[in-house]
């Protein structure tokens, strides 16, 4: 995995992250409008680095979630989780 694909990984990691610790946050604040607006801009910035990595690396899920040839999942070296 080149430095470039690692870093996007990373930030796809910490977006999803931001966005689960945001949902739970408002499960108990649902009025807090600062953290519905951090929850608006993590989830849509999660959105763009998923169509960023499966465009420019390898589909993320399977069963016809993400866009592919069929190509792209043999040459996924490594997978996301073989990353360190």
């Amino acid at each position: 995995m080149n430095a470039n694909q690692n870093e996007l990984l990373t930030a796809l990691m910490e977006a999803e992250f931001a966005c689960v610790e945001l949902n739970l946050f408002l499960d108990t604040h649902p009025d807090d409008a600062g953290a519905q607006a951090a929850f608006a801009a993590q989830s849509q910035r999660l959105r763009e680095l998923k169509a960023r990595y499966e465009r420019e690396v390898s589909p993320l899920h399977n069963f016809g979630y993400s866009p592919s040839t069929g190509e792209n999942w043999v040459s996924a070296t490594p997978w996301p989780w073989e990353c360190k």
